[in-house]
């Protein structure tokens, strides 16, 4: 237990979550392995919308094949409480198993052990008795189901409904209609946590999970554009009470940032900082800078809830795999080449992002296998520190792309460029950059400052002016109230704080609109410092530009020490083209010895390529190594005496 303890907070290696979705084992209900770091290594059976009988059949199959490389979790994902039924699906709604609390229970059907008001009890005794543990995805606040049925609240204190002021409060007086989830709005909404009623409904939601045994929960739609802080801090708080350790996990991850990372870092062990990855090379790519910049945050491995904390880049989805949707699967072979598949698990890994395999075990074929188990990535993912990005590295003459020691090199990409609306903390100086004027006497315009006075069309948005007359007035108006932002004065359309649905590498657009509502994810307040605040985030507005359908291309590298004063250093090649990438070890301004200053680089004599198996030369002060192209080459320096 202290040795799980300890690498699960330090990372989530393999992890396995049974989220079975349309990757593979993924995203619905499936199966996952994860072991902290020491490995935090997980697998998801994540695409279709998984059975008690096939998520048992995955999870034996960890405990044989994973758990002794440091798989110890097995987590059912999202959608275990709806009926697989025509009509059902993601977003669907009325298709729920709830409780007489309004609370979640698995669909008897697929998981024929939670009759009787058993929940998960039986399938956790069953995931444990194989030396495993268990975990279950769930998503925020309440479900409108239970709203709609007005179920009653369970104080657990007294075991009966809960009354406060003499009345019996029921799920339709804690669920807060304008806040639902913005991936599954008809499913999902917050719960108002400033009511003892909400609190108490929370709090039997996870109390009823640690009773039925689960280890391990993942809470969506609470953060990145959906960030929930009451809701999380509240969970936090009810599991730092229990009287058996969970591990509490984040999700989505879309418009993460580093200020919004450590805002909730200290109240979970794990968070996701990006949109679905899929098995793309462009899901892939889009990792790097948000990886760069929590690593550089010091956000590896902060202080999290009873332990340590780390940011998640989500499941691997390798080997056999579903389509994204799907509630039936898996049926296809991963769709990245063994290149793209090896630079994914070595930035996860050089990351210490917990290592979550999403693909189905009943058909895990020997190049997965080696991949998920490569004793060097593992060892990486647990126990390596000082990881960091080293943007100091250089390509060949041959290559178009270089980098110099003095600057980085730029990410290029195909398609225009265009302008996209993203959130951030209200707390960053980049969120600092609106500004209104008078478009007529009945709009203004809401514009981004940094974009008034360029040749280029500034980007603006629109309010309406409202009738009124005095100096004050005029000044309210201005400044304080929430109001609707349109695209343009001729149109219906409002401007939504993120999509409805997750967003992946390629669906990030200059916006998402709708028609007016009144629904708090449109609301918007422009504020005396310049931000543009959104009611149901919490977050304000920037603008970033970017490339339309943009894949990152060029060269990166990542530099960590091993406990046992080897270096690691990873090249990655996001390139088409095979290219030569060179790092100094010793020479240039910038080097490996000034990145790595309790390093004896000079004792490190002996270089071994993991994936090919090869040895490397240092020469000349410096260390380079041909990348194919998509690829990664993961370099293990030590001394002769090692």
């Amino acid at each position: 237990m202290k040795i799980f303890l300890s690498a699960i907070f330090s990372l989530i290696s393999l992890l396995l979550l049974n989220r079975v979705t349309s990757k593979g084992l993924h995203h619905v209900n499936h199966a996952r392995a994860v072991t902290p770091p020491r490995g935090w290594n997980s697998y998801d059976a994540f695409s279709w919308t998984i059975s008690e009988e096939e998520f048992l059949q995955n999870a034996e199959l960890v405990s044989k094949r994973l758990h002794a490389h440091g798989y110890e979790y097995v987590v059912v994902d999202y959608l275990w409480y709806r009926r697989k039924v025509p009509g059902s699906f993601s977003d669907s709604a009325g298709f729920d198993v709830i409780d007489e609390w309004g609370r979640m229970v698995p669909d008897p059907d697929r998981w024929p052990s939670s009759k009787g008001g058993k929940g998960f009890t039986e399938v956790a005794k069953k995931v444990h008795s194989m030396g495993l543990k268990f975990g279950i995805h769930v998503m925020r606040g309440i479900s409108t189901q239970a709203v709609n049925a007005q179920t009653p609240i369970l104080d657990t204190t007294k075991g009966v409904a809960y009354t406060d002021g003499g009345k019996k409060w029921t799920s339709s007086d804690i669920g807060m209609k304008d806040r639902t989830c913005r991936w599954m709005p008809h499913g999902f909404m917050s719960v108002d946590t400033k009511l003892e009623a909400g609190k108490a409904f929370l709090r039997s939601l996870y109390e009823q999970y640690a009773e039925w045994g689960v280890d391990f929960v993942k809470n969506d739609c609470v953060f990145g554009d959906d960030l929930d802080i009451p809701e999380i801090t509240f969970i936090s708080e009810v599991l730092r009470k229990l009287s058996r350790p969970i591990l509490y996990s984040l999700s989505p991850g879309t418009s993460v940032t580093p200020a919004m990372a450590k805002e909730i870092s200290g109240l979970v062990n794990m968070y996701r900082i990006t949109g679905d990855d899929w098995d793309t090379w462009g899901d892939v790519a889009a990792h790097f800078d948000i990886t760069r910049d929590l690593a550089a945050a010091k956000m590896i491995g902060s202080n999290g809830l009873l332990g340590k904390s780390w940011p998640d880049l989500d499941m691997l989805p390798l080997g056999w795999l579903t389509d994204g949707g799907s509630n039936e699967g898996p049926h296809r072979k991963c769709n990245l080449n063994i290149n793209e598949q090896k630079t994914q698990i070595t930035l996860w890994a050089m990351a210490k992002s917990p290592l979550m395999f999403g693909g189905d075990m009943r058909q895990l074929d020997d190049v997965t296998y080696d991949l998920i188990t490569n004793p060097t990535v593992l060892e990486i993912n647990a126990f390596s520190s000082n990881n960091q990005e080293f943007p100091f590295v250089t390509s060949s003459p041959t290559s178009k792309y270089n980098f110099s020691s003095e600057s980085r090199l730029k990410e290029k990409s195909q398609g225009s460029s265009a302008s996209s609306l993203a959130l951030v903390s209200c707390k960053e100086s980049e969120a600092q950059g609106w500004l209104a004027q008078s478009v007529d006497q009945n709009f203004d315009q809401v514009c981004w400052k940094n974009d008034v006075g360029n040749n280029e069309i500034p980007f603006c948005l629109y309010k309406r002016k409202a009738q009124v007359t005095s100096d004050e007035e005029v000044y309210e108006t201005q400044y304080h109230g929430e109001t609707h932002l349109l695209e343009t004065t001729r149109t219906g359309l409002c401007i939504d704080a993120s999509p409805r649905q997750r967003l992946t590498s390629k669906e990030f657009m200059r916006g998402s609109s709708s028609p007016c509502k009144g629904d708090a994810n449109q609301l918007w307040e422009l504020k005396i410092n310049g931000t543009l605040k959104n009611s149901y985030a919490g977050l304000c507005a920037t603008v970033k530009s970017l490339e339309a359908n943009a894949v990152p291309t060029g060269i990166r590298s990542w530099v960590a020490t091993g406990r046992r004063g080897e270096v690691y250093l990873a090249f990655f090649n996001l390139n088409q083209e095979k290219t030569t990438i060179k790092a100094p070890i010793t020479t240039h301004q910038v080097n490996l010895a000034k990145a790595l200053p309790s390093v004896k680089f000079g004792s490190l004599s002996k270089c071994k390529e993991v994936w090919t198996n090869q040895d490397c030369h240092i020469s000349g002060g410096s260390i380079s190594m041909d990348v194919e192209g998509h690829g990664a080459a993961l370099l293990v320096l030590t001394s002769k005496k090692a």
